[in-house]
C-alpha cells in the first residue's frame, strides 16, 4: 500500500507505450527507471503495455487485463510516458490503454520521454499533450526528446548527447515531483471538479 502525506515518496508509473517486436521502448524505459531510482522522493513502477493482452474490440464489460491496467493507473500519483513516433503520432497500443481509464488520470502530472528519427519524438509529444489535456492532467513543460538517427538508443545515451539527455530527465523529474506532491495535497484537500 502506498503511503500518503508529505513524507511519502511520490508513486510514479513509467508507461512503456510501444508493443512492437524489436522496439526500443523497453531499453529507454530501463534507462529511465535507473535514473528515477536515484531519487529518494520517487517510488517508481513500470507499466509495460507489451505485458498486457487487450481485446481488439472494446468489450461491453472490461476484461481483467483492462481492470488491472486501470487500477494501476488509479494508484499512481504521476506518470512518465515512454513513446516512439509512429507515422507522426504515438502508437495505437498507447491510445487504447489511455482510453481504458478516465477519472484515474485526473489531476495528476504527466511527463513524456519520446524517441524517433530526426523528429526526436516531438510529433508524438504534441498529440499526447492534446489527449492528456482532455483527461484533465497537468502536462509537464520539460520533457525528454531522443533522436535515434545516429545509431539507435544504446549509442545515443552513451554518446555526446548523454549529458544533455540526463539534464532533460532531471528537469522533467524535478517538475513531475513538484506537481505530483502539490496535486496529491490538492486531491486530499478537496475532490477534483471537472
Amino acid at each position: 500500500m502506498i503511503q500518503t502525506g508529505a513524507a511519502a515518496a511520490l508513486h510514479v508509473a513509467v508507461i512503456i507505450g510501444s508493443t512492437r517486436e524489436g522496439r526500443v521502448g523497453d531499453s529507454v524505459g530501463r534507462w529511465l527507471m535507473a535514473r528515477i531510482r536515484r531519487r529518494a522522493e520517487i517510488e517508481p513502477t513500470t507499466i509495460d503495455l507489451a505485458d498486457f493482452e487487450f481485446p481488439f474490440h472494446y468489450p461491453c464489460e472490461p476484461t481483467e487485463q483492462m481492470l488491472d491496467l486501470t487500477a494501476r493507473i488509479g494508484v499512481a500519483e504521476a506518470f512518465v510516458i515512454v513513446t516512439p513516433v509512429y507515422n507522426r503520432s504515438f502508437p495505437a497500443s498507447l491510445k487504447q490503454a489511455i482510453d481504458y481509464a478516465y477519472d484515474e488520470w485526473r489531476a495528476k502530472p504527466v511527463g513524456i520521454v519520446a524517441y524517433g528519427y530526426r523528429s526526436e519524438g516531438l510529433y508524438a509529444m504534441e498529440h499526447l499533450r492534446t489527449v492528456f489535456g482532455e483527461l484533465h492532467t497537468a502536462m509537464m513543460r520539460s520533457n525528454v526528446s531522443i533522436d535515434l538517427l545516429d545509431g539507435g538508443f544504446e549509442e545515443t545515451h552513451r554518446s555526446r548527447d548523454a549529458e544533455g539527455l540526463g539534464l532533460q530527465v532531471e528537469s522533467l523529474l524535478d517538475q513531475l515531483t513538484w506537481w505530483g506532491l502539490a496535486l496529491r495535497d490538492g486531491r486530499a484537500a478537496r475532490p477534483y471538479v471537472s
